[in-house]
């Protein structure tokens, strides 16, 4: 893990509050038409990578899909986004720890990730991310990425990111993913300025 890159995360969240952050989403509509678009199962396993204090979890809560697991560097943004949820917390498993190191406990049938993997700016962490990727997600399970587009932001936190497409992205991943969904989505943050998004959906078919 990046001592660097925990600590940042670590201090953003122990210091501002949940819509105090450009990534705020009230409701994360474009996520959960692509978790509706690969018609996830009540007993699908899904991971949220970089979910944070993200409210994609207690969405996923409220339409029966409790196997789930957020994986975030933060521990104060679990710890938020856990307290927030109460007892229904209980059902999340949640996972202090860096996805370029992480060893998944189990595989999943979902892998979700907004706006966490475009900080990955190097090629051999993004490398590593995405050998995680492949060690956890299922042979026909489905990839879910939210990234900034091309024409989107170069800083994010103060870091600077890497702006992706879906070809850059079924690149990185090589063979073995299939594309089943491109899309743009623009953001609109807390005070009202935007953000382009993509999101690619992939399909690991080998």
């Amino acid at each position: 893990m990046s001592d660097d890159r925990r600590l940042h995360w670590e201090n953003v969240y122990s210091t501002k509050g949940e819509a105090d952050v450009s990534w705020f989403q009230e409701s994360p509509a474009p996520s959960l038409d692509l978790i509706h678009l690969v018609q996830a199962k009540q007993s699908d396993a899904i991971v949220d990578v970089g979910g944070g204090a993200s409210r994609l979890v207690d969405s996923f809560l409220a339409e029966g899909l409790d196997h789930v697991t957020v994986l975030d560097l933060s521990a104060a943004a679990l710890d938020k986004a856990r307290k927030r949820l109460g007892a229904k917390g209980d059902r999340v498993t949640w996972i202090a720890g860096d996805a370029t190191h992480w060893e998944p406990p189990e595989a999943y049938d979902i892998w979700h990730d907004r706006a966490a993997f475009h900080f990955l700016t190097d090629a051999v962490e993004q490398a590593a991310y995405i050998e995680r990727l492949k060690c956890a997600l299922k042979i026909g399970g489905h990839l879910i990425m939210g990234t900034f587009a091309l024409d989107g932001p170069e800083k994010c936190s103060g870091l600077p990111v890497a702006r992706h497409n879906a070809e850059s992205l079924a690149n990185l991943l090589g063979a073995g993913f299939k594309l089943i969904d491109s899309r743009r989505h623009d953001h609109s943050t807390p005070w009202d300025s935007v953000q382009k998004f993509q999101f690619s959906t992939f399909q690991r078919v080998a």
